[in-house]
């Protein structure tokens, strides 16, 4: 499959900043499973630095602005062609050892209720079946947390979800790390994109899911929002042991006051797309 994305994120300030700089994540992954034919990421005015890989494997390029800066506009825009590793995650340049990411976060501390429901998965399971241990879990978090757009906010935490019932992709994601890291199992949060529509039209989608590392399989994906493994339609950008550490961008600026961030995305099947003009 072919997948087009576009991806705007602008930051409006309040008072000019007399300078910003960033750290971005938006290159896709270098993996089986995915293929980048063109990608840019623009910004008027700015300078970027050169690339490098981190110890995740994901590509991070620093973007500067000199002030006085009122607004910014970092625009992606590319084509990857995508094929179904059935959510196993190969081929993938990254150093840093799984059990890295069995460390906790503020995000995904467990909580009382988070341990209940890791036990209420496997139990009576056979706990040298981690695949299945995974599904499972995975089956769990979907089941205990309502997919319901709005419903938290950028700081919820995979406690308070499970406790409120509902929530959004990002949700999913935390919880399931929780539950995998109760179960001894290394998981990370997953950043990118997904086209969800049948009809290959344009749609707002980007996307939040979990890696979990397997004993003889490695990294493996699990979206508890779709209730499945990610396939040819999802687009891998990068990871982290949370959303704050997987964020596409991070900056500091120095100057100005508050600021508004707004995000359009923008994800199509280019294939479709072009046989239907």
């Amino acid at each position: 499959m072919r997948i087009r994305i576009r991806h705007r994120t602008t930051y409006a300030f309040e008072a000019p900043m007399r300078w910003i700089t960033q750290s971005h994540r938006l290159t896709p992954s270098v993996c089986a499973g995915q293929r980048v034919l063109d990608w840019s990421v623009t910004a008027e005015g700015a300078s970027f630095g050169a690339s490098f890989i981190d110890g995740g494997g994901d590509e991070i390029r620093t973007m500067t602005i000199a002030g006085p800066v009122g607004q910014v506009s970092v625009l992606v825009e590319g084509t990857v062609e995508t094929t179904d590793t059935a959510g196993v995650l190969r081929d993938h340049r990254e150093l840093i050892a799984p059990i890295v990411y069995l460390v906790t976060a503020a995000a995904i501390r467990p909580s009382p209720a988070l341990v209940e429901l890791k036990e209420a998965a496997l139990a009576g399971r056979d706990l040298s079946d981690s695949l299945g241990a995974a599904h499972r879990l995975s089956a769990a978090v979907a089941d205990a947390i309502a997919y319901v757009p709005g419903a938290t906010h950028a700081h919820t935490t995979a406690a308070e979800a499970l406790e409120q019932g509902e929530g959004v992709c990002q949700d999913h994601a935390h919880a399931l790390i929780a539950l995998a890291h109760l179960a001894d199992l290394p998981a990370r949060y997953v950043v990118g994109y997904l086209l969800s529509r049948d009809d290959g039209a344009p749609e707002e989608a980007s996307h939040a899911w979990t890696e979990i590392h397997l004993p003889g399989l490695g990294w493996v994906g699990f979206d508890p929002a779709n209730r499945c493994c990610p396939d040819d339609r999802y687009v891998r950008l990068g990871s982290g042991r949370d959303a704050r550490d997987a964020a596409p961008i991070r900056g500091v600026s120095r100057g100005g006051a508050g600021e508004a961030i707004e995000v359009a995305v923008e994800v199509w099947d280019a294939a479709r797309k072009q046989s239907q003009q």
